[in-house]
């Protein structure tokens, strides 16, 4: 055999072999590069899907802290002790006074108050220190409140314990915490001054920036309760994603389209009946008209005092009507009157809603039905303490009840909504984790529904 066959024998030889895998290399370095691709995108975007089930027991526990506070921030007020620290030191100030001498300096302070001069001249340091350690326990508790919030939130998200959606939340908070404690302050300084409130008359903070005080603290108690809530409940669904879809396609039927929407209003009209109460409070409005039902000789008290003339700052009287609302003790006590019993009225209905309705009846989960009830039984309950704390003449126990009670029935509405509300990243993280099971509508399960008309739902 010539040397020039054996070249060509192998070429006779291999030609299919090499046309056969001229494609291959560029398929497996291709494939190569996307394997890249995706572990470069991991590492950019390391948060995972869901977020650790510790979160939301910490979110939880935050929210609890929350519910605390504001008790607590009315026992202050109601004891009259939150303009016993004169000044805002959020560092410094988380020491009480360790010396006779600090103790006195602090009374000095408080002694050139509008509060001292008209309301207790003749208060001594003993008594002093009483009002001073429920105004300082008050400050303190909020600052563990943000220190216990902030810290673990950082662990968390440096640990990747949490999605990145979650993350954002989480920053959202914590400034809504840092900015409360402003608000505080600047509730606080307006019973400071003089000029903040009619000569001669009551000190006391500004109406409103009580409410936005307030008002606050409820935003960010819901936002923790909700998340922690909603995380749990995310957690439950992935645990059995096959079952968690038929239970979320049946929640996404349009006959509860309005129960969901009707819960979600009745959550806006009880954080607008607490704040016409945080209006009550800010004008000592529970101390006139102790009766119930009547203002009076009537539901309501004379037009005249209702509509007072004296409130109205301009000559045209074109503030007369948001000013009385907001400023008249009188047309305060009745807005709230009115709210709350509105709220007890769309409670209950809500309720018959659940239970008499075929179609909810039908499509309710128990647990949406358990948490219906749940609301009528706060609902009364809270109703019960408001009529008592009024005819009572606003005894510091029924009181700071009431207030505890307005956040319960919040709490029980947004369990309601947390349980009947269609979570859209948890529905496609369910259906991502069918489809990779190979039981999603990917792999042929047409029965269950289409994503789409699921995500429509919500």
């Amino acid at each position: 055999m010539s040397p020039r066959s054996a070249p060509a024998r192998i070429q006779v030889n291999s030609s299919a072999p090499s046309y056969q895998y001229s494609s291959s290399p560029l398929k497996s370095l291709s494939q190569t590069i996307g394997k890249v691709e995706e572990k470069s995108e991991a590492s950019k975007s390391s948060f995972p899907e869901t977020s650790s089930k510790a979160v939301a027991y910490w979110l939880l526990g935050s929210a609890a802290s929350v519910f605390g506070i504001v008790v607590f921030g009315g026992l202050t007020r109601l004891t009259e002790s939150g303009l016993s620290i004169t000044e805002w030191k959020p560092v410094t100030g988380s020491l009480p006074p360790l010396s006779e001498e600090d103790w006195q300096s602090e009374f000095d302070k408080y002694r050139a108050s509008p509060e001292f001069k008209l309301l207790n001249p003749h208060m001594e340091v003993q008594e002093f220190k009483k009002i001073y350690y429920m105004e300082w326990g008050h400050r303190l508790w909020g600052r563990a409140v943000g220190l216990t919030f902030v810290l673990p939130a950082i662990y968390f998200v440096a640990r990747r314990k949490v999605s990145a959606n979650m993350s954002l939340r989480l920053l959202g908070i914590a400034g809504l915490i840092g900015f409360q404690g402003v608000i505080g302050w600047w509730m606080v300084k307006s019973g400071l001054k003089d000029d903040l409130f009619a000569p001669g008359s009551h000190p006391r903070v500004s109406q409103y920036r009580l409410t936005a005080h307030l008002g606050a603290a409820f935003l960010c108690y819901t936002a923790m309760l909700w998340n922690g809530l909603s995380l749990l409940r995310e957690h439950r669904l992935l645990a059995n994603p096959a079952n968690s879809l038929e239970s979320l396609k049946k929640l996404s039927r349009p006959e509860l389209s309005i129960f969901r929407k009707s819960v979600a209003g009745l959550a806006v009209l009880v954080f607008i009946t607490a704040m016409s109460g945080a209006l009550v409070a800010g004008l000592d409005a529970g101390l006139i008209y102790n009766e119930f039902p009547y203002m009076g000789n009537g539901l309501a008290p004379p037009k005249n005092e209702l509509w007072d003339k004296f409130y109205s700052r301009k000559d045209d009287g074109s503030d007369l009507w948001w000013r009385n609302m907001l400023e008249n003790p009188s047309t305060v006590q009745l807005d709230h009157r009115i709210l709350a019993m509105t709220t007890v009225t769309a409670v209950l209905s809500l309720w018959a809603y659940s239970r008499f309705s075929p179609r909810i009846v039908a499509n309710l989960p128990r647990a949406g039905r358990k948490g219906a009830m749940g609301c009528v039984h706060v609902v009364l309950m809270q109703a019960v303490l408001g009529i008592s704390t009024l005819i009572y003449m606003i005894p510091v126990p029924l009181a700071a009840a009431h207030q505890a009670g307005s956040l319960a029935l919040l709490s029980m509405v947004l369990v309601l909504g947390n349980r009947v509300w269609i979570p859209k990243r948890s529905l496609r993280l369910v259906q991502k984790r069918l489809a990779q099971m190979g039981r999603g509508p990917v792999a042929g399960r047409p029965n269950v529904g289409p994503r789409s008309k699921l995500v429509d739902a919500e």
